[in-house]
């Protein structure tokens, strides 16, 4: 039985394939397409997951999309009685819900000689979510949350997830929307491109919470409801918000009102100094996130009592927040997928298709590599086509075919402060570089932020990078004790510990934490293994493999990438090529 997944016509459009229950195959669109986000029909995607278990588009048992436009009928309905929104508000609406009901003609346009035999199926948004999160999970109970923007007219959805059921408790359904709330304040702040939230995350600790109780306006926990807004400070509610994804790429007007600007001052502009004020207002956004979060966490564990969490939806890439969950509720075990956004939905609704097909729920997943593989030939291919550029840039070029002598040049090269690219085995699913399409350097240097920046990724200041640990030592290092494959929580390095590693340590002396197991990923663990025997640190700055794109899918990419930055390094799977 083989099931195909599909997120599309929204940000980060993706396509996963299930095989007996199992998953085999996942990408997001961007990394084909190469545009950040991609937002369209996600058919590179499909041809991908399709290839990488040999099948065709007629021998899929089911197909599932993980959005459902009957979904809500009378909560739509009822709002539409009481807000009486604006015309091209309704009219946005229903273009939307069309697209949505279009994929399979998407289907039959992308290939046109391989036609499925079986319908699209929808899937409610949310069930998606709590689907990707809940059966990919090791436990056999757990409660489930989504949280997010929105999705079939609902901002969030809980229940609890056992044995290989999922049962929907509650929704907080339309306008109100914490994924809402923290989108606003981003632009607000400035960062207007679709995802920019971890830049404000990354900007919080450079700042106080003085805007707390203001901003508690905006926001609050509400019992037995989830939350609500202030909805005179946002927009979504009673006007058209343009939404736009011509040539893939996501746009969102403005999510904020007037009084957002009359309360607060002008929003900045993308080009303005970031002030203290800026600066405050993201630290209070962050807290306040955090606190209407808890509090809705904290009222589901008492109505369960059930001591494990999955979370899914875009809100669960808070690592910030996701770092505290067992800290500030009663919550002992917490699994957040490697795709927690819209992309896992289409993990989620694959899942859920085969499920009722009747396939046995999934082994937990432990590792984000679902992605594109490339051998050593391929490779060597690539590099051929470009063995004048090569020479012109001065680069020698050699193929180690003994893996421990790879790993110890790589390694001479970290620790004399060269910045190396690292491509290896199959691509990372979801938006962290995980050491399959990673940029490595070495965190003890206090300079290699900077060197970073200056030399690739050309980011804000204020944006951190994070360690990949060695998991037997993360205890070591950290002030926990946990299990983070996919860089989804950010957790307080040791105190004594900071300074042997600035380039991973935030201002607030935090870092976002990947841990790192032998069997999952056996040459990257390797790599931080002899790192560690001749350093005596067991971690790794790791930062993604891309330069103001999408990561790298590609070998050509990552050759392209190496080339047009000043990259020292470039390990190509067993190709090792030095400037």
């Amino acid at each position: 039985m083989i099931v195909l997944g599909l997120n599309a016509f929204h940000p980060d459009s993706a396509a996963a394939i299930v095989v007996d229950g199992e998953l085999k195959a996942a990408a997001e669109e961007e990394r084909f397409r190469r545009v950040k986000h991609w937002a369209g029909f996600p058919s590179e995607a499909v041809r991908f997951c399709l290839s990488s278990v040999g099948c065709k588009l007629r021998d899929i048992s089911a197909i599932a999309i993980n959005s459902d436009p009957k979904a809500a009928q009378w909560q739509r309905f009822w709002f539409g009685v009481r807000s009486r929104p604006s015309l091209a508000l309704i009219l946005e609406k229903l273009r939307t819900r069309s697209n949505r009901l279009s994929a399979a003609t998407f289907l039959e346009e992308a290939f046109p000689n391989d036609k499925a035999r079986v319908r699209v199926q929808p899937v409610e948004h949310h069930l998606a979510h709590l689907a990707s999160a809940f059966y990919p999970s090791p436990f056999e109970q757990a409660i489930a949350v989504s949280v997010d923007g929105f999705g079939d007219f609902a901002s969030a959805a809980w229940g609890v997830g056992v044995n290989d059921r999922i049962e929907i408790a509650r929704r907080v359904y339309f306008p109100h929307s914490l994924g809402i709330f923290y989108q606003a304040l981003t632009q607000y702040l400035g960062f207007w491109s679709y995802g920019d939230e971890y830049k404000v995350m990354g900007l919080a600790p450079y700042g106080e919470p003085s805007f707390l109780d203001h901003l508690k306006r905006l926001a609050w926990h509400k019992p037995e409801s989830g939350y609500h807004l202030g909805l005179r400070y946002f927009r979504h509610h009673r006007e058209r918000v343009a939404f736009e994804f011509d040539g893939g790429v996501p746009r969102f007007d403005s999510l904020f009102s007037a009084e957002l600007e009359r309360e607060f001052g002008p929003s900045r502009k993308p080009d303005a100094p970031l002030e203290q004020h800026h600066k405050d207002l993201a630290r209070s956004a962050q807290a306040l996130y955090e606190e209407v979060l808890f509090a809705m966490l904290r009222e589901i564990h008492q109505r369960y009592r059930i001591d494990q969490l999955v979370m899914a939806g875009g809100c669960a890439a808070n690592s910030v927040a996701n770092g505290k969950l067992t800290g500030h509720t009663p919550f002992r075990d917490v699994y957040i997928a490697a795709a927690s956004g819209d992309a896992g939905g289409a993990v989620g609704a694959a899942l859920l298709a085969a499920r009722a097909a009747g396939a046995e729920r999934c082994r937990p997943i432990t590792h984000g590599f679902w992605g594109t593989s490339y051998d050593n030939d391929a490779c060597g291919t690539v590099l051929e086509g470009e063995r004048e550029t090569l020479a012109e840039q001065d680069c020698k070029v050699s193929l180690v075919a003994d893996e421990e002598g790879l790993i110890s040049r790589t390694v001479d090269h970290l620790i004399q402060g060269h910045v190396v690219g690292w491509f290896h085995g199959r691509m990372e699913w979801g938006p962290r570089a995980l050491g399959a399409r990673s940029i490595l350097a070495d965190p003890r240097r206090a300079d290699m932020k900077d060197i970073l920046n200056q030399k690739i990724k050309r980011r804000e200041s204020f944006r951190p990078f994070a360690p990949s640990v060695l998991r037997e030592h993360v205890s070591a290092w950290f002030e926990v004790e946990a299990d983070v494959p996919f860089m989804s929580h950010v957790f307080p390095i040791r105190e004594e510990k900071r300074a042997q590693i600035p380039a991973v340590t935030h201002v607030d002396g935090s870092g976002r934490l990947q841990t790192v197991r032998q069997e999952e990923n056996p040459r990257y663990y390797r790599l931080i293994e002899v790192f560690e025997r001749r350093t005596g640190v067991p971690i790794l700055l790791n930062t993604s493999f891309n330069e103001n794109e999408p990561v790298v899918c590609k070998p050509e990419e990552a050759l392209n990438c190496f080339l047009r930055t000043k990259m020292d390094v470039l390990v190509l799977e067993n190709w090792l090529i030095e400037r």
